[in-house]
């Protein structure tokens, strides 16, 4: 896993009264090349229509991107592609395409979506810009902006629709619209009096202003993405004992030892790992989730909870997920929390089979521990891009 974690996210709030949105975020790990992708595009107008050509954009221009093409190729065929509107004779759809590499190089391509920034710690960092005109017949003059860059940990991405910038428009506090130099000094303050606020909680800020300069109704499509490299956030997560019980005291010392939070899923296992490393487990008694028992609590460990019921509850809650959902404070909910908080993720699996998950009087979601950890790494992986490892023993 690489030196620093590449943290991604966007937040989104739709057109007031609109129920899809017209800007659209798309972002892809590609593990095996170890590269990182992400993709905003803002469709005109707002609506279904305007997702539709977003999506259109989003995809061509991730696509396109994982091929390696340059910016000239990229540019042309998604703006030969695209329709031109017959009034005001542009695009029907923006974008901002974000290159990620583990080697070390960012690449950053943007066209009419507002100026994305580049922070180097507290401070706006430019590595250098080069407007690029296009010269081909169709898309003669159209200009577009590049980058190319090596990032160091804390440095951060900011790109955004125009929703953000031309928030309050008309307002008297900003009759001319939020405007990006005033945006720019809003994420600025933010980093300077939080240095390690995440990407979800500074897109989130700048959002949740933007929304409130249109006095709560926004008046656009309005997205903001961030990109933060960091130091990476560790979690173990062990569930299952081991299938020879001489490396039940090989389990306990890989959790004793491990450096970043745990997460203990299953009684069995709990217990192991307590017998093996001398602890006591206390239990709770009170019950946040009516499904499942209630969590218990050892020294060095940070979660403990039931095994494949909470696992299997938890996949759920993260394969449904999206930034419109309040996590509450039950054993499945805590699990999703601290892994949605942490980018590296190693599973232990115990792989001794439990009896009492091949009762056929069962309900058929209760699958095998193995076959539950895979589903949770794949959504992790694919979802919400984050690195995770498997170790069975």
């Amino acid at each position: 896993m690489s030196a620093f974690y590449t943290e991604v996210n966007c937040q989104q709030r739709n057109h007031e009264g609109e129920r899809i949105c017209g800007d659209v975020f798309i972002s892809k790990r590609l593990r095996e090349e170890r590269r990182t992708i992400a993709v905003l595009s803002d469709g005109m107008g707002h609506g279904v229509k305007a997702n539709m050509l977003a999506t259109l954009t989003a995809t061509m221009a991730v696509n396109f991107t994982r091929e390696h093409k340059d910016y000239q190729t990229i540019a042309e065929i998604i703006m030969n592609t695209l329709p031109v509107c017959s009034v005001r004779k542009i695009s029907y759809s923006t974008f901002t395409i974000v290159d990620v590499e583990d080697s070390g190089e960012v690449s950053i391509l943007e066209y009419d979506n507002p100026n994305c920034i580049i922070m180097r710690g507290a401070r706006v960092h430019d590595p250098g810009w080069e407007n690029i005109v296009m010269e081909s017949e169709q898309n003669k003059g159209k200009e577009l902006r590049a980058v190319k860059f090596r990032p160091r940990k804390e440095d951060r991405i900011i790109f955004w629709s125009d929703g953000i910038i031309q928030s309050g428009l008309g307002s008297h506090k900003y009759p001319f619209g939020w405007g990006i130099e005033d945006s720019t000094d809003f994420v600025v303050r933010t980093v300077q009096k939080t240095p390690y606020i995440s990407a979800r909680k500074l897109a989130q800020k700048v959002l949740n202003m933007a929304v409130m300069n249109d006095n709560y109704e926004s008046k656009d499509d309005t997205s903001c993405a961030t990109i933060y490299f960091r130091e990476p956030r560790k979690l173990l997560i062990s569930t299952g004992p081991p299938f020879e019980k001489s490396r039940d005291i090989e389990l306990a010392m890989s959790v004793h030892q491990f450096e970043g939070k745990k997460i203990v899923c299953g009684a069995t296992t709990a217990e192991i790992i307590a017998r093996e490393l001398g602890r006591e487990i206390v239990d709770e008694f009170e019950f946040h989730d009516p499904d499942l028992p209630p969590v218990s609590h050892m020294q060095g460990v940070d979660l403990i909870t039931e095994g494949i019921l909470t696992l299997s509850k938890a996949y759920n809650m993260l394969h449904d997920y999206n930034n419109n959902i309040k996590l509450g404070n039950g054993p499945a909910d805590r699990i999703v929390k601290m892994l949605l908080e942490s980018d590296e993720i190693n599973i232990i699996i115990g792989t001794k089979i439990n009896i009492a998950h091949q009762d056929p009087t069962l309900p058929v979601e209760l699958e095998i521990r193995r076959t539950v950890v895979k589903r949770i790494a794949r959504v992790l992986e694919e979802k919400f891009l984050k690195e995770v490892a498997l170790q069975y023993i």
